[in-house]
């Protein structure tokens, strides 16, 4: 539940429309709900502005499924569901228990829209350095989206060839939180950080060859960032960056 779903709840047993006991039914799950092996936070939404997001590597498809059953059981609850780092035994899972659900292959996402509300003030642009880098680009993208923002993305605009960075400067004018996606050497954000006036949010990747050390040196590079407005999350965590970037454009 989020703070409208509350509203409406607290409104509807003040006019009659609904007994003091529904209400009741419906609030008992709050702050969470135990299922045995997950507690499901019904309550994060109130707190944090979007329901948990599930987790995907780890767990079994059937495990998967029955934490998405209980967000989407909750039906006065117009929170959006989002499973990450997924794949298609979970997806086959998860359709089971909604249609509703979409795999999006490239990220290794499903997601569940059951709302289509901005909640975002502006619009936050994901950039990738490489095609390499664009599956965690694209997790960036989903997540973002799915927690209530417009969300632009350009694709395969690296230092290797920054005139094609260049001819988007319009589009990274009007952002008002960029997601920055780099692997190799990284530096791609510092030459989008001293473009722009706007908090750019760092994401090194696993994309190089053995000296990159699996992202550890884009990482030092981005964290080593002389463009101020730099801040860095961990390697290929496309995911964080978008929840970072969506607690900024609703502020």
């Amino acid at each position: 539940m989020n703070e409208l779903d509350i509203r409406e709840l607290l409104e509807a047993v003040g006019t009659g429309k609904l007994s003091p006991g529904t209400a009741m039914e419906r609030l008992k799950h709050m702050p969470f709900e135990d299922i045995g092996f997950a507690k499901v936070d019904h309550h994060r939404a109130l707190r944090q502005g979007f329901a948990e997001v599930v987790f995907g590597k780890g767990k079994t498809a059937k495990q998967v499924a029955e934490i998405v059953r209980a967000m989407v059981e909750k039906k006065a609850s117009r929170q959006n569901v989002l499973v990450t780092r997924a794949d298609e035994k979970m997806f086959a899972a998860v359709k089971r228990v909604s249609r509703a659900a979409k795999f999006h292959a490239l990220s290794k996402v499903i997601t569940i829209e059951r709302s289509e509300e901005i909640t975002g003030k502006g619009t936050i642009v994901v950039v990738s350095a490489g095609t390499s880098d664009i599956p965690v680009a694209e997790e960036a993208v989903l997540t973002a989206r799915t927690m209530g923002n417009r969300v632009d993305q350009v694709y395969d605009v690296g230092v290797a060839g920054i005139h094609r960075l260049l001819d988007h400067r319009g589009k990274l004018n009007e952002a008002r939180v960029i997601i920055c996606v780099a692997g190799m050497e990284g530096a791609l954000p510092s030459v989008v950080g001293g473009l722009v006036g706007v908090p750019v949010i760092a994401v090194p990747t696993s994309t190089g060859y053995g000296a990159s050390f699996g992202g550890v040196a884009a990482l030092l590079g981005m964290l080593n960032s002389c463009a101020s407005n730099v801040t860095v999350v961990n390697i290929d965590n496309g995911f964080g960056a978008a929840c970072v970037a969506s607690c900024i454009n609703r502020l």
